[in-house]
């Protein structure tokens, strides 16, 4: 899209786009009720399986039939196509038996899984054979996409140029797991995708460079109650800066949300509505609630929730030690670990995890927010533009992240909390925070902050990312540490 792209244009934009079943999940206020629910079983067996019910097919088979990878791995290449054929019917059947209920979670779910590989930039969704072709120019040995398959509904394809030629791999399932040649197993495409990067394993080459989207599907968020009409929303003062744009209070029916305003709609466009598609999949009282998007003119805005007591590190700070306590400070702490632990449940990584990035409602709730970086398991980053005092060795060395890099940044963040949003390393020159992390040194432990609070710590900067705690597991630990607070302190 170009920059200076009128609302006229945003529409023709629009109405290229391909039509597809959507791959986000409905606006809360569109979802039907349960009698509307069992007329959608008539969906097709496409619909059911566009993000992959479970398949039970005992064998892969290339997609397309006839034209598989001929890159000369013997493994894939060779696999019968009678077999994935009763597969693909056996996903049919399994979607057709499914009660009203069971079916509308299985495409919530389905809905969810969709919108998060669409912040992917390597899925190009549901696109033909001969279109993935026709992308992948040019023909760079290692040059890859995934998209959904066309033969196998609720199956994926990995396309990968090789000696100039496209060679196509379908990705099954197999006992819910993903897999091209039934010997290496992977919980979703992104783990899948991130092996084969690392080792050709069987296919004609590694993966070496993702061919990236173009556009990504703005008629996605209307046909699903995502979009806001403007004469809805009044803008009003700016209150911050966000990654994409200034971010301004709004007025949305009487209520006050947050806007953050994409001002050049091909600037960043992609990667602005990534962020909107995982937010319309999470929901959590510790989260950012997303309440939908605006397209005017050659505008985007991202409306949320606002949070009326700012970011939690400009709270810490300008309060500091007369006016925060402990309670307050074990509670901040406890809700953005409650935060962190639904989107580790959901396989989500923030990437971005600081006290800047943790807001705070009137009723002193914290809750996580900027998802600009957030995706869906593990992604290549520009390392150049990481906040090195917060990020994890591994992701700084290799750009590689997971809920294990999450858990460093949580343990720097509560090194912020019980700092009163002192910045990390405070002795330490940022162009040696690197060399002195990867020796092992840790930071001490926050004046009056709590031995086990200091533990929990210690324990996120593991250098082992194996060795570092769960959320789930920091979230009890913090729990007996919040009621315990609660019996000590008064206030």
């Amino acid at each position: 899209m170009s920059a200076s792209m009128n609302s006229v244009q945003l529409q023709n934009h629009i109405q290229q786009q391909p039509p597809s079943i959507s791959s986000l999940p409905p606006h809360p206020q569109q979802i039907p009720p349960p009698q509307q629910q069992q007329q959608q079983q008539v969906m097709s067996n496409s619909m059911h399986s566009q993000i992959g019910l479970p398949l039970t097919a005992a064998a892969s088979v290339v997609d397309g039939g006839s034209g598989g990878a001929t890159g000369g791995s013997a493994g894939p290449s060779s696999w019968s196509s009678n077999a994935g054929a009763v597969g693909g019917v056996g996903a049919a059947g399994a979607a057709a038996s499914l009660s009203p209920t069971a079916a509308a979670a299985s495409a919530q779910r389905r809905a969810e899984l969709n919108a998060k590989l669409n912040a992917m930039p390597w899925f190009h969704g549901r696109i033909k054979r001969e279109e993935a072709e026709n992308l992948l120019r040019p023909r760079e040995d290692g040059l890859f996409l995934v998209r959904e398959s066309t033969n196998f509904p609720g199956d994926y394809t990995l396309c990968v140029c090789f000696n100039e030629k496209v060679e196509h791999y379908r990705i099954k399932y197999a006992e819910n797991k993903l897999t091209i040649d039934d010997d290496e197993y992977f919980d979703h495409l992104g783990q899948l995708v991130e092996h084969y990067t690392l080792d050709s394993d069987g296919l004609c080459t590694k993966l070496m460079k993702a061919l990236p989207k173009e556009e990504f599907c703005v008629k996605d968020f209307q046909d699903n109650g995502w979009e806001i009409k403007m004469e809805d929303l009044q803008l009003k003062e700016n209150i911050g800066k966000g990654e994409f744009g200034d971010v301004m209070l709004g007025i949305l029916k009487g209520d006050k949300v947050a806007v953050k305003v994409l001002k050049d709609a091909a600037r960043a466009s992609n990667k602005f509505l990534a962020e909107a598609g995982v937010m319309t999949t999470l929901e959590h009282e510790n989260l950012v609630k997303f309440i939908g998007l605006v397209f005017h003119d050659k505008y985007i805005y991202l409306v949320t929730e606002f949070m009326s007591k700012g970011s939690l590190v400009d709270y810490l700070r300008s309060r500091g030690r007369q006016h925060i306590t402990r309670r307050d400070q074990i509670n901040f702490a406890f809700d953005t670990c409650s935060g962190m632990e639904y989107l580790e449940l959901k396989k989500v990584i923030h990437r971005d995890l600081a006290a800047r990035n943790v807001l705070i409602s009137e009723e002193c709730v914290a809750k996580v927010s900027d998802f600009g970086l957030a995706r869906d398991e593990r992604y290549t980053a520009d390392i150049s533009k990481l906040p090195i005092k917060w990020t994890a060795p591994e992701a700084l060395k290799e750009g590689k992240f997971s809920n294990k890099t999450d858990m460093w940044s949580f343990g720097i963040l509560l090194w912020e909390i019980y700092s009163f949003g002192r910045v990390p390393y405070p002795r330490i020159p940022l162009a040696d925070v690197v060399k002195h992390v990867g020796s092992g040194y840790k930071m001490e432990a926050p004046e009056g902050c709590p031995p086990e609070i200091y533990e929990m710590m210690r324990q996120a900067w593991d250098l082992v990312p194996e060795k570092r705690p769960t959320f789930a597991e920091l979230k009890r630990r913090l729990a007996i540490c919040k009621r315990e607070t609660a019996q000590t302190y008064v206030a």
